[in-house]
């Protein structure tokens, strides 16, 4: 699967971390930044770079962002047509799931202060071998998503 990957200062470590596991797991994965670490770098800058990907073929590709919470990086990534970033600060993995399951996420947002990397990973190969339900009652709410962005 064609993962892009991006973080800000607080989740550059975890983005290493999790590129290079995606990697040997057979993923490509697509690092759009931050090469180096910066600690004064803005979430908006890299994190729009993956929701752009996204947001061209949402259903083709799947997005990693990552920050100290998360939450802003979903808000960012949430900015772009198609794309549906699910945030994920660890405790129960249940919303990872759900998140695939109920809401077909494309994104999935890490709050890299809040969880281990040994959490990250296992949050990320469940977000990722987990498919969208398809119930028609989930399309019709994403359908009602889209149409929301059109008013």
């Amino acid at each position: 699967m064609k993962i892009f990957i991006a973080s800000d200062h607080a989740g550059f470590d975890l983005k290493g971390t999790l590129a290079e596991r995606l990697a040997v797991a057979g993923h490509e994965v697509i690092d759009l930044g931050p090469k180096t670490f910066v600690p004064e770098d803005d979430y908006p800058d890299y994190i729009s770079l993956v929701a752009k990907e996204i947001s061209r073929e949402p259903s083709l590709a799947r997005g990693i962002v990552i920050g100290g919470s998360g939450q802003g990086e979903a808000m960012c990534a949430n900015k772009f047509y198609g794309v549906r970033a699910a945030v994920y600060y660890g405790g129960n993995t249940d919303i990872v799931r759900l998140s695939r399951e109920h809401n077909d996420a494309n994104v999935l947002s890490l709050g890299a202060r809040f969880m281990s990397s040994n959490d990250a990973i296992n949050a990320v190969t469940l977000w990722l071998k987990t498919p969208f339900s398809g119930d028609e009652r989930h399309k019709r709410r994403l359908q009602k998503l889209y149409n929301i962005a059109h008013l």
